[in-house]
């Protein structure tokens, strides 16, 4: 459906742009976007290489199981439905602590590898499950303890104050956390499945 809606407009936008003699202009962003979605890429390799690489020694060590261990209950009631020891806990650990220091782009490799974990648990292929909702609930959410990003963009932008907004940036992702919690377990408890997806 989504690539549906893109192609939708991308057809629009050359219709309108031809219609109103500015054909040229949209190849000209068509361009600027493809030259800017390679550099973005680009950019992004490091971090997802080093996120990777550091969970992966973290798995090999046997960080992420002792971690995992610790954070039990919590992981527990967020996601019943995973097994013990599964390593769908420790990639769901790995990827809200990228959030909670405000790795937003370190957390996407994190995110698309704890979502193949959850998918190998998965009965119907074809639909999200139960702990796939919760987890996407959580990360869009994202709790953020530190937001790493924000404060070196302010920093690099010649902020006075780059680590002012620690303290708003907490409440405001611990209220979203709880609100996201809260409706999670209750559409879980009221709706089941029917009110998941």
């Amino acid at each position: 459906m989504i690539n549906i809606i893109w192609v939708g407009m991308l057809v629009i936008g050359v219709i309108v742009g031809g219609m109103s003699g500015r054909i040229e202009q949209v190849t000209a962003a068509a361009l600027q976007a493809s030259e800017a979605a390679v550099s973005l890429s680009f950019k992004l390799i490091g971090v997802m290489s080093l996120w990777l690489g550091i969970m992966k020694i973290a798995d090999k060590s046997g960080v992420i199981r002792l971690c995992t261990w610790l954070i039990r209950p919590l992981t527990r009631w967020l996601f019943p439905s995973i097994p013990k020891d599964h390593p769908a806990l420790g990639a769901i650990m790995m990827l809200l602590s990228a959030n909670a220091l405000g790795l937003g782009n370190a957390a996407t490799p994190l995110g698309l590898k704890a979502m193949q974990e959850l998918q190998k648990l998965n009965m119907d292929k074809e639909t999200a499950s139960d702990a796939m909702c919760t987890l996407l609930a959580l990360t869009t959410a994202g709790f953020t303890l530190i937001p790493a990003t924000v404060i070196a963009l302010r920093s690099a932008a010649g902020s006075l104050g780059p680590t002012e907004i620690v303290a708003t940036t907490l409440m405001a992702s611990l209220t979203a956390n709880c609100a996201v919690i809260l409706c999670d377990k209750c559409c879980q408890r009221f709706f089941g499945d029917r009110g998941r997806h």
